[in-house]
């Protein structure tokens, strides 16, 4: 009989429902008492399931526990559970990677002052700048070049605050759709902004160049204005929330993210996110703030029990807001059952480094705009190329099945390794994820599990 790994499932409950995901293969499957406690048994008895039977035969007797062995060795012979992992232990990532998007830092300068930014207001460490119109036309030929035969390649501009250099961004997008159409590719561009210069001008040209644009708001008024005033110390939240709602109503509700970040002042971010809800927003993403240890916003160890049980108060009012009708998408919860993510990107994420680089004003390229103004991770630029191709290779060797922690992780083809910032700053290394906010990741994955299967469950009449 096959030798169980069971490094390769993993169940959980949550309220009425017993969930069992077989990791390798993404199957999904709703058990019963008796499915989950024969599976527990098997695990003690070392995957030998005359022993497991024989400990369970007074509590559900033999007819019961012989229909369950059968199903769950149709299960593995089909390979759903247990599945095998062969094809992912020999990947090996590309020689020749493919460059497949930018973010253009066209600002490092910015018009408010968050108190948790990582890029220091706005300049990452060094001068405020906005970048000219010739690095931004030789960041887009390195992109056209670099992504190869690829056809829809993106581009992000960000900052800082964008919208600071809005007459740059836009030359570059007219320049940018016309070098890719004369070389057959596509360019899908997006902006980050705090909403602040969001004017009817600005509105008009994000929406006819259908541009996906990702707005900061951090939910409730006073939560907002703690951690995101202006200059003079003045809250941000009344000058650009009904801008931002306005714009987003504007568009239908399409192609956009309203994103905040919670922090250890708001632990309770599941009410700043029915906040938002409440106003009209469909799209939403509060982070986790990540910090030094030091910063009075930063989270603490016996913080982590309270912020999972608050994922599932936001789970719980996510279900109620789709039975209602009045549903929203939080994008941890944003969980395809059928058609999942690709090899690679299981593996390797975001592909910081060799498939997505950020490029500074002045025309560096970094492994992604975490990295931008810090040296040793200079990777090269947009007028030399990608000239330390050992930077991208140690980026390219850090997918999940290089790190030793997350081998053994149910959630390490979801998260794909934790981000490799905060691995790097938090966890000493590119190949150690920051231990805390993998605890969060697995919360909210089996939140954005069960709420998943309550869907099928729903749309089936069941």
């Amino acid at each position: 009989m096959k030798e169980l790994n069971f490094n390769n499932i993993h169940k959980f409950c949550f309220e009425e429902l017993k969930v069992l995901l077989d990791i390798n293969s993404g199957s999904v499957h709703i058990i019963d008492d008796t499915t989950w406690d024969f599976l527990d048994q098997l695990k003690i008895e070392q995957g030998d399931w005359e022993k497991a039977q024989a400990a369970l035969i007074d509590r559900y007797g033999d007819s019961i526990l012989q229909g369950v062995a059968k199903e769950l060795n149709q299960l593995i012979e089909s390979n759903l559970l247990f599945s095998p992992d062969i094809d992912l232990l020999e990947y090996q990532p590309s020689p020749h990677p493919v460059v497949k998007a930018l973010c253009l830092h066209v600002a490092h300068d910015c018009n408010l002052r968050c108190g948790y930014c990582f890029a220091g207001t706005g300049a990452f460490g060094g001068q405020r700048l906005l970048m000219d119109r010739e690095v931004g036309e030789k960041a887009i030929d390195f992109l056209l070049a670099n992504s190869q035969n690829r056809k829809h390649v993106e581009i992000d501009f960000f900052g800082g605050e964008p919208l600071l250099n809005f007459n740059v961004v836009k030359e570059l997008v007219a320049y940018g759709n016309e070098r890719a159409e004369k070389l057959g590719k596509i360019i899908k561009f997006t902006i980050t902004t705090n909403g602040v210069l969001l004017s009817d001008e600005v509105q008009d040209f994000l929406n006819n160049n259908n541009m996906s644009v990702v707005l900061s708001l951090d939910g409730r008024e006073e939560i907002n204005d703690k951690m995101r005033p202006f200059p003079n110390g003045s809250g941000s939240y009344s000058i650009i929330k009904d801008k931002i709602l306005d714009f987003v109503k504007g568009r239908k509700q399409k192609d956009y993210y309203v994103r905040g970040t919670y922090t250890h002042h708001n632990l309770d971010f599941a009410a700043d996110v029915k906040h938002l809800a409440g106003q009209g927003f469909r799209e939403i993403s509060i982070e986790p703030v990540v910090a030094d240890p030091t910063c009075d916003y930063a989270f603490k160890k016996e913080d982590l029990p309270f912020l999972e049980e608050q994922y599932e108060v936001l789970t719980r009012y996510y279900w109620q807001s789709y039975v209602n009708g009045k549903g929203f998408n939080f994008f941890h919860f944003n969980i395809d059952l059928n058609h999942g993510p690709c090899l690679p990107k299981r593996l390797s994420g975001c592909g910081a480094g060799h498939e997505y680089l950020a490029v500074s004003p002045e025309g560096d390229l970094y492994p992604c705009h975490q990295f931008v103004g810090q040296g040793n991770f200079k990777i090269g630029s947009v007028y030399s190329g990608t000239a330390q191709k050992a930077i991208a290779l140690e980026f390219q060797k850090s997918h999940v099945l290089n790190k030793e922690e997350c081998r053994g992780c149910w959630a390490r083809y979801y998260c794909s390794g934790g981000c490799h910032a905060n691995n790097l700053v938090y966890g000493g290394s590119l190949l150690k994820p920051y231990i805390f906010v993998c605890e969060l990741q697995r919360k909210r994955l089996e939140c954005a599990l069960y709420l998943q299967v309550k869907k099928h469950l729903f749309a089936a009449n069941v």
